[in-house]
């Protein structure tokens, strides 16, 4: 076999599984939809097969663009590592990062896995709190960086993803159909606390906060028990939740703008590996 597979094609591919659609792969990979498309027929002409069939008015894998996506992950993450080994082999040292538990549960673990095999010799040490909190251990030299909601925070922010915020509910339960409706929320000061009672409010919707913590964990609890419905990014949706709907009576909340608080110019390379690896794999706009 004479054919070789094209690295770029191959980020084109997983830019068009991961985004769902070749227009917002197109702004990922920074090329005109027809060049995605173009990279696509080519990487099917390489394997001698269809990577995507039509179905409706959706484009679907194949059982080999399945396949072949396995392996390009594969392929890429090795090529990745390899070319961080050689170029920056000796990094090491301590991080002080800060990042809400809501982020934490969400997008944040497969981008530290990820840093974690690039950078063996680098401890990261995580401080999960508010963003508020979290932007006042950074003004005070407590942590490195902060992954924060942009909005909850004065200092000037990377923007690294943005995401949906939605209400969520226990898929066993039907508390949200109580009124007034018990709300689980973050202490006050938190935008998502301060949107669930401007949204209803708009909507006409009686509300009560049921229940109050600092941790996402509390907030789980008490969703989980059938207690109270409860505000997340959408990605940190645990298993057995469901979003509630505005034909249900729940409004459409804003998006979150997620933003790195950047590290101080004179930090270690420890420290600007991290922020540069935050900002290059968690970032995306899942809104579209």
């Amino acid at each position: 076999m004479n054919e070789t597979l094209d690295l770029a094609h191959l980020r084109t591919l997983l830019a068009v599984v991961d985004e769902g659609s070749f227009s917002r792969a197109a702004e990922q990979v920074h090329r005109t939809q027809s060049a995605v498309s173009m990279q696509i027929k080519r990487l099917e002409e390489t394997v001698g097969k269809d990577l995507f069939q039509r179905i409706g008015r959706r484009s679907e894998l194949t059982r080999e663009g399945t396949a072949l996506t396995d392996y390009a992950r594969r392929i890429l993450r090795l090529h990745d590592e390899a070319l961080t080994a050689i170029a920056r082999p000796d990094i090491a040292g301590a991080v002080r990062l800060g990042v809400p538990d809501d982020y934490m549960s969400g997008f944040l673990p497969e981008a530290l896995s990820e840093f974690a095999e690039t950078y063996p010799h680098v401890e990261v040490e995580l401080r999960c709190e508010t963003s508020g909190k979290i932007s006042k251990a950074h003004e005070a030299g407590e942590i490195d960086i902060g992954l924060v909601t942009i909005a909850m925070v004065s200092q000037q922010c990377r923007l690294v993803r943005r995401e949906p915020v939605i209400w969520a509910t226990s898929g066993r339960h039907v508390v949200h159909e109580r009124d007034p409706v018990p709300l689980a929320v973050f202490e006050t000061g938190c935008i998502f606390r301060k949107w669930a009672g401007d949204m209803l409010d708009e909507a006409g919707r009686a509300f009560r906060i049921a229940y109050s913590s600092e941790s996402l964990a509390g907030l789980v609890t008490a969703v989980e028990a059938g207690l109270a419905v409860t505000l997340l990014p959408k990605s940190s949706m645990p298993p057995g939740f469901r979003e509630l709907t505005p034909d249900e009576g729940f409004p459409r909340l804003p998006v979150v703008d997620i933003g790195l608080i950047p590290p101080r110019a004179d930090a270690g390379g420890a420290v600007h590996a991290l922020a540069d690896h935050i900002s290059e794999h968690v970032t995306r706009d899942i809104t579209s």
